[in-house]
């Protein structure tokens, strides 16, 4: 069973979690290849203009695969280093596949969103929740650490020390305090989420392809980088964008007081 399921529709692509007897555990060997895989295929399709992920079955993804750390199998099966290594090759390959989309990333959290779960959701731009979704960064409970990014990412989309409450006391919130903390942008009836999302991606993907891509890469660089160099950037994507036809159209239909067809030239 692939770990994740592709759908392209138009200019949305589906990416579903799809280890659904497992509530969508990640981090079994291979995985890091097979995201590394399916995130190329999707930048590699400049028709794509938005990505939405998901879970099957129950769950967003409850996180790491706790029985192989206790049967001490898999990637959990051998020494420290190996372990280290096993985390660095494929369960880092695996967030860094998801961070390298390259257009704009919507997570329809439809159920538990749990540790490496949690983190894989704070990958997305934007995250769209079930009322019945919950989350959590767990790991000390398990007497681990944040070993995937959780500490660079969360401190980022809900602040120091929200994150601090929930790393250090390992507990779980509901989807209406995750909204509350913005963790989430909204929370939705569960049966309508799917409807709910993919309004959202219908809307994002009517933009111009290439000033999606551009507003995207300005967004996750101004997260890191100075003030200054995000000034730089924007002149040069700027100038860029002003030589499409995009732009053009964009500029013709607000003058003409209609709607703009974007086809991406």
């Amino acid at each position: 069973m692939e770990l994740l399921k592709l759908d392209i529709q138009d200019a949305i692509a589906t990416l579903t979690i799809n280890r659904p007897d497992a509530g969508n555990a990640l981090g079994r060997e291979g995985d890091g290849l097979a995201a590394q895989a399916v995130c190329a295929e999707i930048n590699a399709d400049h028709n794509v203009r938005c990505v939405i992920l998901t879970g099957a079955g129950k769950h967003f993804s409850a996180g790491g695969d706790v029985k192989a750390m206790k049967d001490r199998t898999g990637a959990f099966a051998a020494d420290g280093v190996a372990i280290r290594d096993g985390y660095r090759k494929n369960i880092h390959q695996f967030i860094n596949a998801i961070m390298s989309i390259e257009v704009p990333l919507i997570a329809g959290v439809n159920g538990a969103a749990i540790g490496l779960g949690c983190d894989v959701a704070c990958l997305a731009d934007i995250r769209i929740a079930s009322d019945k979704a919950i989350f959590g960064a767990t790991f000390l409970k398990l007497g681990l650490v944040p070993g995937d990014g959780g500490a660079w990412l969360l401190p980022r989309v809900i602040g120091m020390s929200r994150a601090s409450e929930l790393l250090y006391t390992g507990s779980t919130i509901s989807a209406a305090t995750a909204e509350n903390w913005g963790l989430v942008s909204r929370v939705v009836p569960h049966e309508n989420l799917k409807e709910e999302v993919e309004a959202l991606a219908n809307a994002i993907s009517c933009q111009p392809r290439h000033a999606l891509r551009f507003t995207k890469s300005l967004m996750r660089q101004g997260q890191t980088s100075s003030y200054e160099t995000i000034l730089e950037m924007s002149a040069v994507f700027q100038a860029v964008s002003h030589l499409t036809a995009d732009h053009m159209e964009g500029v013709t239909a607000l003058l003409e007081k209609r709607a703009p067809v974007f086809k991406g030239k």
